[in-house]
């Protein structure tokens, strides 16, 4: 669980509805049609820029990347990755047969590796399965960033279609106020969905994408070493590039 998610998303909405409940009645901010104009139309518009299963597709694994923690650091996985090549080296692909490896790109990487797979069958493997998930990824990072965009403007419509029914009534004075007040909350419903979800999971998601392919490319050319059976020592000082200096490993012992 990645915690800075679940408390900036749940924190953020508390604060809103603290604010609301010490400033007056609840139900005065809730209006379904408001609701069913910006959520509604926002999904809709949202999915005529993607397939359906795509956008499915991208919806799960964005929240589930976004509220799922990091599963391993990249210097975590030098260290594993050390680990297997110093095994690899020493008994060969018989000894990663079975071998217990935490990350699942690097287990597969490493089974390829007990498999007898060449070089080049590896690389492109590994690097095509990469490939897609990053993409995958991406269209996460994309739906999200729609919805952000889309949010607020159907906030304005909605708030244009509300003053336009208080307009209709305005030979009643004591329907104007209510009715702006029902046509202002399209807007906050816009400007919650796209400040306090929307554009903060495409920023999360953003960022989860970038360590993800510095990791897995870290991991491809990790098991192309490993079945290169490169020394342990120059192994870490190569990986070593993808980490910042005071990360850093020593030689393998």
């Amino acid at each position: 669980m990645d915690l800075a998610t679940l408390i900036g998303t749940g924190g953020g909405i508390a604060i809103v509805l603290f604010a609301i409940l010490i400033g007056g009645d609840v139900m005065a901010f809730v209006d379904l049609p408001s609701l069913l104009i910006v959520a509604g139309g926002s999904l809709m518009v949202t999915l005529l820029r993607f397939t359906l299963s795509d956008a499915f597709v991208a919806l799960r694994m964005g929240v589930s990347i976004a509220f799922t923690g990091n599963r391993i650091n990249s210097r975590e996985l030098i260290q594993q990755i050390t680990e297997v090549a110093k095994i690899a080296r020493k008994l060969g692909p018989v000894g990663l047969e079975g071998l217990k490896v935490k990350d699942a790109f690097l287990r597969k990487g490493v089974q390829l590796c007990a498999d007898g797979m060449s070089v080049e069958v590896i690389e492109s493997a590994l690097t095509r399965e990469r490939d897609l998930y990053i993409e995958r990824l991406e269209e996460g990072v994309r739906l999200f960033r729609v919805l952000g965009e889309v949010a607020p403007a159907f906030g304005m419509i909605g708030t244009l279609v509300g003053l336009i029914q208080m307009f209709g009534k305005m030979q009643d004075p004591q329907a104007i106020g209510p009715g702006m007040a029902l046509a202002l909350l399209t807007t906050l419903y816009g400007a919650l969905i796209s400040n306090l979800i929307a554009l903060p999971m495409a920023d999360k998601l953003a960022a989860k994408l970038a360590v993800e392919q510095l990791n897995r490319s870290l991991v491809i050319e990790g098991t192309l070493h490993i079945q290169a059976k490169t020394n342990p020592d120059i192994l870490v000082e190569f990986l070593n590039a993808y980490l910042p200096e005071h990360q850093r490993l020593g030689r393998a012992a």
